[in-house]
């Protein structure tokens, strides 16, 4: 029996929950969901039995709140088992989810809560809430707050709305209840973070994120039912969700629900999973470790680590039917077990398959870990799409592309080289907001991308730029930052970098360097790394300057960068800089640094 063939598949479950329920009575001894407890210092595992059972205990719970099919609930915790089991109860129910991103601003939340009148908002812990209450107002329509972490005592008084888990759902044994719901139904408002303005709610239904998990399982033929999908991605992320929620429900495979970001490299060390899905700042950050390291390595060495990615990358080349066998490929044995087999163990040694969506994966990186071995497939999606849009297959793989569009999606490039999309993982549109939903559709009903882009003859789509980023400089050329930005980051001394300009003379960037390949390079010219002057000394000035030109050397005249300015501070979500997902606020960048910028055009022309 193929793994396609033990799916469970739209039609057969139609909803969420219907997805839950199958997926229970399919397989209700098998390990659903692994995590870590702190308190024993041990991971455990639930069975979809158990899930199932937990699910019914919530529901009883939220059937006390007084709710009613449609009611919001928001979801505001840490990727857990709890948070699956909040979801299902909810979805089970008829509710509609809100889910919320735990480092998300106290402002955005209140906005959220208010505007979508969310009745039950789930929460890891007492202190959490508590960072929403300057925004109390907002939150009083909300009739029950619970916290998963227990309330002490000592946290009296407190808001009569809050309760522990442990005493909601105290002495309730109750079976899961599966109301019935149109596939067609709303199931979830997903409100986009957003780089500009107010978060907009994206209204998906049951059917729009099933057919996603469907079309992107058939373009990931060689998954089985034995898969260890290794989650760490907000679930508040629709790519988290929708590929590491909802797809190895329907597979039937095991989820492994990462301590935190930190302890990243222990948990894929001592889980190997075999399904990772990332956003590319992970693997960059990988590779950036990877040639740190190598730097300060033997010459022997280094050679030995280009030449395996040399050979690799041919050898990928060669496999994926784009180039010729060649006599240099019989090292590689060799080569695989002294230097691109120690690289896969960074990711437990077991990875089948490596997604990497949410931005622009850098083409070196994504060259580099294919060379090494590392099974990495860039897509492209957004939320509004459910979110998967398109990927690279395992027999069609080109890094530098997001991939062909999935089976029974549409796309084609309209004016202004967008990205446009038709299909039914296409949201209804945004909650309360037509205005915004005119705007996101052309006048025949195609989903419009805000993306710029081409496909070649074979239909392989290759991501140009972003619409509203374009920067156009004083003389009228227009520029996309974005490709410019990912070039400069892929120098290892560059954490953060953004390019401005806008009716200026030309190009300039805000960079955010990384602490050690600072602090080896301030050493090198003769500098006090911990002296902010540092930053703006004129060795500093150039050698920056000289790094950035190296990186940008393929691109066009009126494409570089002709002054900087260097911070060792993180932009960051909390300082309103990064969205959730971690993308660039860019006006916001420009106002904060709105002193240091003008400053770089001070006296010049040219």
């Amino acid at each position: 029996m193929s793994a396609q063939t033990l799916w469970i598949q739209p039609e057969t479950c139609g909803t969420l929950h219907g997805l839950f329920r199958r997926r229970v009575e399919r397989s209700p001894n098998a390990v659903a969901y692994r995590q870590y407890d702190p308190g024993g210092q041990r991971w455990t595992d639930a069975t979809w039995a158990q899930m199932a059972t937990e699910v019914g205990r919530w529901q009883a719970a939220l059937r006390r709140e007084g709710l009613k099919p449609g009611d919001r609930v928001g979801i505001m915790l840490r990727n857990s088992r709890e948070w699956v089991v909040a979801e299902q109860a909810a979805l089970g129910l008829g509710l509609v989810v809100v889910p919320l991103y735990t480092n998300d601003r106290p402002r955005n939340v209140a906005f959220i809560a208010a505007e979508t009148e969310m009745r039950v908002l789930f929460v890891d812990g007492r202190r959490q809430w508590q960072q929403l209450q300057e925004h109390s107002e907002e939150l009083a329509g909300i009739r029950r707050i619970v916290s998963i972490g227990q309330i002490e005592a000592e946290d009296e008084p407190r808001d009569p709305r809050l309760a522990s888990l442990h005493d909601w759902v105290f002495g309730i044994e109750a079976e899961p209840e599966w109301r019935e719901v149109k596939p067609s139904g709303l199931a979830t408002i997903v409100y986009t973070s957003g780089t500009t303005g107010r978060p907009k709610g994206v209204m998906l239904t049951h059917y729009n994120i099933l057919s996603n998990v469907w079309a992107s399982a058939q373009c990931a033929t060689l998954l089985g039912t034995e898969e260890r999908f290794l989650s760490f991605l907000p679930l508040s992320h629709m790519l988290e969700r929708t590929a590491g929620y909802y797809l190895p429900m329907a597979l039937g495979a095991t989820v492994i629900y990462a301590r935190s970001v930190l302890q990243l490299g222990e948990d894929l060390r001592s889980q190997r999973p075999t399904v990772l899905i990332s956003v590319p700042r992970v693997y960059e950050r990988i590779h950036a470790r990877i040639t740190s390291q190598l730097a300060k390595s033997p010459s022997w060495r280094r050679r030995l680590l280009e030449w395996a990615r040399e050979i690799g990358w041919a050898r990928h080349e060669w496999l994926q039917g784009r180039g010729q066998w060649s006599a240099g490929q019989l090292a590689w044995p060799l080569l695989d077990r002294l230097v691109a087999r120690p690289v896969r163990e960074a990711f437990g040694g077991a990875l089948n398959y490596a997604i990497c969506g949410g931005a622009p994966m850098p083409l070196e990186v994504g060259r580099f870990f294919l060379a090494m071995g590392v099974p990495i497939y860039q897509g492209y999606g957004m939320t509004e799409a459910g979110p998967v849009v398109s990927v690279n297959r395992p027999d069609d793989n080109i890094p530098e592309s997001i991939g062909r569009p999935l089976p029974g999606v549409a796309v084609r490039i309209g004016e202004q080289d967008e990205l446009q999309v038709l299909g039914p993982n296409v949201m209804l549109g945004y909650w309360r907001n037509a205005e915004a939903t005119a705007a996101a559709f052309t006048g025949d009903r195609w989903l419009r991308t805000g993306d710029q882009a081409r496909m070649d003859a074979d239909g392989h789509l290759y991501i140009t730029g972003r619409i509203k980023d374009i920067i156009v400089l004083g003389n009228g050329e227009k520029v996309p930052p974005a490709e410019m930005e990912l070039a400069i980051q892929s120098d290892p001394l560059f954490e953060q970098v953004m390019i401005v300009g806008e009716g200026r003379p030309f190009l300039s960037a805000l960079v955010v360097l990384e602490p050690t390949a600072w602090r080896a390079l301030a050493r090198e010219l003769g500098l006090d790394p911990d002296r902010e002057e540092s930053l703006t000394d004129r060795l500093v000035q150039r050698a920056l300057l000289g790094r950035v030109a190296a990186r940008l050397e393929t691109f066009p005249a009126h494409a570089q960068v002709r002054a900087l300015r260097a911070f060792l501070k993180p932009w960051t979500v909390e300082e309103g800089l990064l969205t959730p997902t971690l993308k660039l606020r860019r006006a916001q960048i420009i106002k904060r640094f709105q002193a240091e910028i003008e400053r770089l055009y001070e006296g010049r022309r040219t």
